[in-house]
C-alpha cells in the first residue's frame, strides 16, 4: 500500500509554473510590464488591519479584475479559467500551478465593493502608464482627444406596467411569507393570468381588453399593499423588512405611460433611467449614460480608451465636459489642448470653450484641425469593442456603485487588449531581427 504523503512532500510533486509556460508569452510580458507594487499601494489602501481572514494579495484581485474584462468572462467562467490555465495564474503572481482557487467567487463580489470607482480606476490608470513606457502611445495623444456618450444597458427584462406590477404582486407575497405575515389573499394564480392576458390583448390590437386585465393587476397590488401595511402596522422590524418594497410597489402601481419625471423601470434595480439615443432599432435604452474619451490621433499602440465615466441622472451630453475633462487630466498628467464632440456637445459647460470643436464647426478650423475632426468618429468603433468584448453591452453589478464600476473595468480590460497585441508584434520583429542577424552571410 502506499503511505500517504506529508506536506513536505506534496510541495516536491508541485510544478513550477516558470517549467511550463512559454516566458516569452504576451501576458508573462505584460505582467513584467505592469507596476504590480503601485497598484497594491493603492488597492491596501482599502484594508484594514484587524482580526480574521487576512485579505487576498492586492496582485491575484488586480489580475482577476484585468483578466475578467479583457477576455469577457463572468465571476464563474474566470474561476473555471484560472484554474486550468498556467497564463492566468503566473499572470495574478502565482509561482507554482495550483489546482484549486486560492479564493472563493464572492470575493470578486466583495473586493468590488470595497474598492469602489476611485480605487479601480487605478487600473485604467496602469494601462495607460503601461502602453506609455511600451511607446504604444505617446504625450501628444493624451493633448488632443475626442470625447462622446453611450449607454450602458442594465440587466433587467423589458419594462412594462403589466410585467412590473406581476411583479410587485409576487415580490410582496414572497416577502410576506418569508416574514411570516399571513396575508388575506395572495392573489398569484389570476395575478399571472392577467399578466399573460395583457401581452395577448396587445399583441392583437385589443386594447380596451389589454387596459381591463392592467386594471385588474393594480387593483390585486393595491390590495396586498394595503393588507400588508395593515398586518405589519407598530412592528418597527416589520416596516425596515417591507419599507423599500412597499414604496418601489406603490411608485408601479401609480406611474402612468405619459407621466413626467423619474419613473422605476426594473424593482431589483430602481436606479435604471430610460435613455433615447435617436437609434431606429432600439427608440430607448434602460440603463445609464457614460462617457467614454480617446485620442483622435492614431496611436502607434490603436486606440486606448483615456476615461470612462458613468453618469446618472440622464445628463445632457455638453453638460457632461465640465466634471470629465478635470477628471481625465488628473488621471493622466496632460493638460488638454482640442477637445472633439458631436453635434450632440453644442451649448456645452466647459470653462475653456476655445479648446473644444464640434462636428460641422467653421469657424477657427484649420487644416490640421480638419483632419482631426474627420478622425472624430474613431471612438464609435471603440464604443461597439466596449460593449461586445470588455462586458459594457448588459452590466450585471448591482446598484449605482455597479454602474460606475463596470464602465471603468471596461475600459481597463479594453486597454489591455490592445497590449497584448503590442507585445505579441514587438516580439515577433525582435525574433525576425535575430534570425536575420544569427543566418550566415551568402558571401
Amino acid at each position: 500500500m502506499s503511505q500517504p504523503r506529508d506536506d513536505r512532500q506534496d510541495d516536491l510533486f508541485r510544478t513550477s509554473l516558470d517549467a511550463i509556460i512559454n516566458l516569452r508569452h504576451p501576458l508573462v510580458r505584460l505582467a513584467a510590464e505592469i507596476d504590480w507594487d503601485f497598484l497594491a499601494k493603492r488597492f491596501s489602501s482599502v484594508c484594514r488591519i484587524g482580526p480574521g481572514q487576512p485579505p487576498l494579495p492586492t496582485r491575484l484581485v488586480a489580475g482577476l479584475f484585468i483578466l475578467k474584462h479583457m477576455h469577457n468572462l463572468s465571476d464563474e467562467a474566470l474561476c473555471d479559467r484560472w484554474v486550468e490555465n498556467p497564463y492566468f495564474q503566473y499572470f495574478c503572481g502565482e509561482v507554482v500551478f495550483r489546482h484549486e482557487l486560492p479564493f472563493d467567487r464572492s470575493s470578486l463580489t466583495r473586493w468590488r465593493q470595497r474598492l469602489g470607482e476611485e480605487q479601480i480606476a487605478t487600473l485604467l490608470q496602469e494601462s495607460l502608464s503601461v502602453a506609455h513606457r511600451a511607446g504604444a502611445i505617446e504625450t501628444k495623444d493624451l493633448e488632443r482627444i475626442v470625447v462622446d456618450t453611450t449607454v450602458q444597458e442594465k440587466a433587467i427584462a423589458h419594462p412594462t406596467d403589466a410585467r412590473l406590477t406581476h411583479r410587485a404582486i409576487e415580490k410582496l407575497v414572497d416577502l410576506a411569507k418569508r416574514e411570516g405575515v399571513e396575508l388575506r389573499q395572495s392573489y398569484l394564480r389570476v395575478a399571472k393570468r392577467a399578466a399573460i392576458m395583457v401581452g395577448r390583448y396587445t399583441h392583437a390590437h385589443q386594447f380596451k381588453r389589454a387596459r381591463r386585465e392592467l386594471k385588474f393587476l393594480r387593483t390585486r397590488l393595491g390590495r396586498v399593499i394595503r393588507d400588508i401595511s395593515r398586518k405589519i402596522e407598530g412592528n418597527p422590524a416589520l416596516d425596515d423588512r417591507f419599507g423599500p418594497l412597499l414604496d418601489l410597489a406603490r411608485r408601479v402601481r401609480l406611474q402612468e405611460q405619459r407621466e413626467r419625471g423619474p419613473k422605476i423601470y426594473s424593482l431589483h434595480a430602481p436606479e435604471v433611467e430610460c435613455i433615447g439615443k435617436g437609434k431606429a432599432r432600439a427608440p430607448y435604452e434602460f440603463g445609464c449614460k457614460v462617457s467614454i474619451v480617446t485620442p483622435v490621433t492614431a496611436p502607434k499602440g490603436g486606440q486606448f480608451v483615456l476615461h470612462a465615466k458613468a453618469l446618472h441622472g440622464n445628463p445632457y451630453d455638453g453638460r457632461t465636459l465640465a466634471p470629465v475633462i478635470p477628471e481625465l487630466e488628473k488621471l493622466t498628467g496632460v493638460a488638454v489642448r482640442r477637445i472633439h464632440g458631436d453635434k450632440g456637445y453644442r451649448g456645452h459647460n466647459y470653462p475653456d470653450r476655445f479648446k473644444v470643436w464640434i462636428s460641422g464647426q467653421v469657424r477657427r478650423v484649420t487644416k490640421a484641425i480638419r483632419r482631426e475632426m474627420r478622425r472624430r468618429a474613431a471612438v464609435e468603433p471603440v464604443i461597439g469593442h466596449l460593449k461586445d468584448g470588455h462586458r459594457m453591452r448588459r452590466n450585471y453589478l448591482k446598484g449605482r456603485d455597479g454602474d460606475r464600476i463596470n464602465a471603468v473595468l471596461a475600459a481597463a480590460g479594453y486597454n489591455f487588449s490592445p497590449l497584448l497585441r503590442w507585445f505579441a508584434e514587438l516580439l515577433r520583429a525582435l525574433l525576425i531581427l535575430y534570425r536575420s542577424r544569427s543566418m550566415p552571410d551568402p558571401a
